[in-house]
């Protein structure tokens, strides 16, 4: 089984329903079968073929979508590219994935009007779950990304899990404003509009001016946002039990273990991972990959807790992480108590280099604010070991184009 099966649920058998919504434009889950299939013979025509790398390099339109699914039928491997990324990002992308073609808004147009030209009959290859559909970056947090391979069997399991336990049916109006080339919008997004065969209006971007204007317009059902977007809904309670700072269960099919640093379970950790929506491995990365996987388990690098009834809270980052005289400290910890400060708008610790304790935590923050209270505040509140030892004022935070805070970059 291929990931087609479970999109041709919409592609074939709802043709005739209007699928997507675009800069005021609707098309049909038929006429999007259509388009893809001609820009897969057009992508035939110019040499790709199953296992090729085609690099997406565009905003979000249209034309993303009919070029993953153009990829997904011909077992083209699709690498989204971040819009926001420069010469050196892309460079690391393209030298290691080694796209055959990088479609970008300067090339799109002539490969659109080759594609008009081609048959709309689907073309046929051989393909089963362990192909692979794409190859994610992650946002290089700690140094240079690195390319995940998502197979079609990845993409299914995450697929048929989400429209499951997030109960999403054709009737539903999702909203996507998220951008293509991040995971999010791609693998889970696309996937189950797709499946559900619900109807989808597409953004090219997030814009808080219009965000309201966009909710009453389209009146959705279904929203993956940002939290200036969550801060207008919070009056809407979930079904079921609402527990601030937990992530809940893992999803039906995947399994999740704490580990403590000797290796043992425990209730505390770092969280590991397995199960059918776990990518298969890093892109030409095998010791990447060997010291990611340990018997089978995806070590997250999340540092989290268990409840005794099962809910699992993240902590932070396990190479945030700072020990100071034996003493584990979360950097979040800290830093949410900074934030709730007047005149504090963004707030990190690090772990800093101590020739008694090992490390200390340090506090960079931006805004307007005195460190003498701030480490009253904190004295009040925190053991004495997680008060920081300075807060240096800085202009911003180092971010990756994801949001992802560079903490090391401000070490």
């Amino acid at each position: 089984m291929n990931l087609l099966h479970l999109l041709d649920l919409s592609l074939i058998e709802r043709s005739d329903v209007t699928a997507l919504e675009f800069e005021g434009r609707a098309l049909t889950f038929g006429e999007i079968e259509s388009r893809s299939n001609r820009l897969a013979r057009a992508l035939h025509a110019r040499g790709l073929r199953k296992g090729d790398r085609l690099g997406s390099y565009l905003a979000n339109r249209v034309e993303v979508i009919d070029l993953y699914l153009a990829c997904v039928k011909l077992g083209v491997i699709f690498v989204p590219i971040n819009i926001l990324y420069r010469g050196r990002e892309i460079a690391h992308i393209t030298s290691d994935a080694e796209p055959l073609l990088v479609v970008s808004s300067e090339n799109l147009e002539a490969l659109m009007q080759e594609a008009a030209a081609q048959s709309d009959e689907r073309p046929s290859e051989s393909l089963d779950g362990d192909t692979p559909a794409a190859i994610i970056y992650t946002s290089g947090t700690t140094g240079a990304s690195k390319g995940a391979v998502l197979t079609h069997n990845n993409f299914l399991a995450n697929a048929v899990n989400l429209v499951t336990c997030w109960r999403i049916t054709d009737r539903d109006r999702f909203l996507l404003a998220l951008p293509l080339f991040h995971i999010h919008a791609l693998g889970n997004g696309l996937h189950c509009w797709l499946v559900s065969g619900c109807r989808m209006r597409l953004l090219e971007r997030f814009d808080h001016s219009t965000a309201r204007a966009e909710l009453l317009d389209f009146r959705p059902t279904l929203l993956f946002g940002v939290p200036t977007v969550y801060v207008r809904l919070l009056e809407t309670p979930p079904d079921g039990e609402r527990r601030a700072g937990t992530v809940g269960f893992p999803l039906p099919g995947v399994s999740a273990r704490i580990l403590n640093e000797d290796g043992r379970d425990a209730d505390e950790g770092e969280l590991l991972v397995k199960g059918p929506t776990v990518f298969a491995a890093y892109w030409r990365r095998p010791d990447a990959t060997g010291a990611a996987f340990t018997d089978g388990w995806f070590r997250t690098g999340d540092i989290a807790s268990r409840s005794p009834d099962g809910y699992i809270t993240l902590l932070g980052r396990k190479s945030d992480l700072i020990i100071s005289g034996g003493y584990n400290i979360y950097p979040r910890e800290i830093e949410e108590l900074l934030l709730e400060q007047s005149g504090v708008r963004e707030a990190a610790v690090c772990g800093m280099p101590d020739p008694i304790r090992g490390e200390v935590p340090v506090a960079y923050v931006v805004g307007e604010f005195d460190a003498g209270k701030l480490e009253d505040v904190c004295r009040e509140q925190l053991a004495s070991f997680k008060v920081p030892r300075r807060f240096v004022r800085v202009e911003m935070i180092p971010r990756t184009a994801l949001g992802k805070v560079q903490k090391h970059l401000l070490k």
